[in-house]
Order: C-alpha cells, then structure tokens, then sequence
C-alpha cells in the first residue's frame, strides 16, 4: 500500500495517574511464589518493564478514547465537520453491543455525516485502523478520519492476581502462561489523518506492507471464563517470540520496497512494545541500529493497541523524533498479523 496524499495532522495520547509497579504485584503473589518457593524479582527480569499504569476502576474504554481524541481535534487543523470516519481500535471496548465508537462519536460531537465502527486486532488494531483511514482518504471517500484507542488492562491483572492466589492447583506452568497478562498496563491514543489538500502539518504517511502467519493464532488466547469472572489471557510467550519475530522477518524487506526506503535511510524506529526481549531481537533480526529505538515498555507495560500509537507521540513530544525524519512503526500482534508503516514525520 501506498499514499501520496494521506497527511498524519494531528496525534495525542493520556495516561493515567496510578502507577503499579512490578514489585508491588509480586507483593501480592506472594502467597504463590512462597509456595512454589519462587524468589520476587521474576517479572521485571523476564520483561524488562518495572511499573504500569492504571486508570480508576469503573473508567470505560470510551472515555480514554475520547480524552485522546478531544486532544487530537484540538491540535489538528481540520474542523470537525470534515471528519468523515471514527474507528475505535482498542481491545478493550464498552460492552459487546453497540460499538464504542459511537459512544466516542457522541462525546466527541462528530457529525451524522462522519461513520463511525469498532475495529479489533489484537494490538495491531490501531495500525489497521490507520490504514482503513488512510485508503479512504487517498481515494478521496473522505476529507479525514479520527482513530482512537482506550485500553486499561486493569481487569485483567487482577483477576489474573486473584485466579494466581485462589486457585490451589496453580503452579509454575501457569504462572509462565499468565506471565505476560502481568505485563499489561492502560493508556489512550488517538490520530487525525487528512487528505494533502486540506492538511495544515507537513507530516505524512507513506505507505505499508501487512503480512499474516495465522497458524499461531493458538499461542496468545484470552477470553472470558465460563461461570463469569474477569478477563483471563493464556500466552506461551517463548514461542510468540519467536513465531512473531520470524513474520517480522518475512514483512520487513516487503515494507522497504514498497515505501521505497533502504533500511539506513530510517531515522528513528517505533514498536509496539511487549517487553525488552522481544524488542531486542526484533531488531537484531531485522539488522537495526538500537539507537534509533524508542523505549517506552519499561515504564509504561504493554499498553495493548495503544502502545505503537502512543510510543510516537511521546517521541515527537520529547523531540526523540523531528520533523522530517523517516521513521518505521513496527507493529505485531497475536493472531498473529504483522504490519510495518512509513511516516514522515
């Protein structure tokens, strides 16, 4: 895929107030790590990331969504009349029925005129929202479009806390399958993309390859309990590593020939960030220059769909990112999808 005309007019992202750090959780799985004689320490060691943050209880993923996406409005140049799609692009959502979007829709006082529907993915949501966006405007079906995601993975950390530490026949091999639901934290990002025409910023998207291995769609599964309960998640993390970083592989020389970029000519890079290994070998398998990455996962967890999103925005905001500058967003996610993106900045 390829764009000539799609302009990135405006990004923001929020996150939130409280911040739960590794150690804390393990203070709290004590009363399994003492029987399985487990040393504290485990989490931040095999992830990387030190602490996460979480909205309040009760906060939906709309109303981070929208906070996002007030934001976003606000900075672009484009009038909300001329928005003519919303897609929410979060694992999280409101309720099954209707989509949050509309929910974000109303708050955010969009016209009849601009559509508006979910869009789920894994983490890769919110990339492949902006490309839903993206084709649309450079087909000229829209002026612009609004994408925004809302995800606190609070619910599930708990639940995942509270099944480690009730559960008598919970043991190391469950652990290592809940280890990357420890992980998760909470955020909102959201993107204006508008048509050449009628942008006011300079920077833009360039285009994207996507690519699929669905085989794997067996080694990251959560879903709700039968009998109720919170959210649960299942993730054999070793070999999501490796299945997602050998799609990395195949995806990568297929995204520079597409965008017309040699790997030297890339600036900065952005992933969506699960933990410090995954990172790492992400770019040893792909031959890049770990200077040009953007660290946010050991402060912030993987934040789900938001993470790619809102890892940019944090690096033009910290100046991490210039104007001008190539840069790659690197997404992967369960299922497993991988999907590369050209942006000048």
């Amino acid at each position: 895929m390829r764009y000539a005309d799609v302009a990135l007019e405006a990004f923001a992202h929020v996150l939130p107030d409280r911040v739960v750090t590794s150690e804390e959780l393990e203070r709290r799985l004590a009363p399994l790590y003492d029987r399985l004689r487990l040393s504290t320490g485990r989490i931040e060691l095999m992830s990387g990331i030190r602490e996460r943050r979480f909205f309040a209880p009760g906060t939906r993923p709309s109303a981070i969504a929208a906070r996002a996406g007030a934001l976003a409005l606000e900075r672009s140049g484009v009038a909300r009349e001329r928005i003519g799609l919303l897609v929410h692009a979060a694992v999280c959502r409101d309720f099954l029925e209707p989509a949050t979007a509309s929910v974000v829709h109303h708050a955010l006082e969009l016209p009849p005129t601009c559509a508006a529907f979910d869009l789920s993915n894994a983490c890769l949501g919110f990339a492949n929202a902006l490309v839903v966006a993206a084709s649309q405007i450079e087909r000229r079906e829209i002026d612009a479009a609004l994408v925004v995601s809302g995800e606190d993975g609070g619910a599930l950390v708990e639940e995942t806390v509270r099944w480690l530490t009730t559960d008598p026949t919970a043991g190391r091999a469950e652990l290592k399958r809940a280890h990357a639901s420890l992980t998760i934290g909470a955020g909102g990002a959201a993107m204006v993309l508008a048509h050449a025409s009628i942008a006011t910023k300079s920077a833009r998207l360039v285009g994207g390859v996507a690519l699929a291995d669905s085989a794997a769609h067996v080694l990251c599964q959560g879903d709700v309990r039968a009998g109720g309960g919170g959210p649960l998640m299942e993730t054999d993390s070793e070999a999501l590593l490796v299945a997602g970083n050998a799609l990395a592989a195949r995806t990568w020389p297929r995204f520079l020939a597409e965008v017309g970029w040699s790997a030297e000519s890339i600036e900065r890079v952005v992933t969506h960030q699960v933990g410090v290994a995954h990172r790492r070998l992400l770019f040893e398998t792909l031959g890049l220059d770990r200077g040009r990455d953007f660290p946010t996962v050991e402060e912030l967890g993987n934040i789900g769909s938001v993470s790619l999103p809102l890892s940019y925005s944090l690096a033009v905001e910290r100046g991490v990112v210039r104007a001008g500058e190539r840069v790659a967003l690197l997404g992967i996610g369960s299922g497993l999808n991988c999907l590369m993106l050209g942006v000048v900045a």
